[in-house]
């Protein structure tokens, strides 16, 4: 019935969980895995820009951004999460699923779909944090979009 399956992953345990159901499904319907992670500044855990000289909680204009330090983390976060993804792919290989990774810098929602669409994906299989009212409006829902449009069937996990 599927035969590409994407998950649109974070780096939460979350994510990990996510990938646990893909993978399960892949094996069910002998089916090539796709892990896509979108790296965005939104994400929890990505290195958030800090001024030097500030204590984390107060910012005011004559604070110098340290962009440096700052390039620095974001290296090593694209790092650490390129080699989750690679870690995670091995162990959908020896579970015997065909399996790849992806890592895309981009708008969450909108990268999801346009690579779900150009790789030919069947199934997107997205986390879903509850977010709802308020505070989906304002800090928006990516499960929410793809759900929108996505040009394949969408498969949400409720807060994994």
């Amino acid at each position: 019935m599927f035969a590409k399956l994407l998950v649109a992953m974070d780096h939460s345990p979350r994510g990990e969980a996510l990938f646990q159901k893909g993978l399960a499904l892949a094996k069910l319907h002998q089916a090539d895995l796709m892990l896509l992670h979108v790296l965005s500044s939104e994400e929890e855990g990505s290195p958030v820009p800090i001024p030097a000289g500030a204590d984390n909680m107060y910012w005011s204009p004559g604070l110098d951004f340290n962009t440096e330090i700052w390039r620095q983390e974001w290296e090593n976060y694209e790092s650490e999460c390129v080699e989750k993804l690679r870690s995670l792919a091995q162990e959908a290989k020896k579970s015997g699923v065909n399996s790849e990774f992806r890592q895309i810098l981009g708008n969450t929602g909108r990268v999801i779909c346009e690579f779900a669409q150009s790789w030919g994906a069947d199934l997107i299989l997205i986390g879903n944090r509850g977010r709802s009212g308020l505070k989906e409006m304002v800090l928006g829902s990516v499960s929410n979009y793809v759900l929108h449009h996505a040009l394949c069937d969408v498969l949400t996990f409720k807060s994994l």
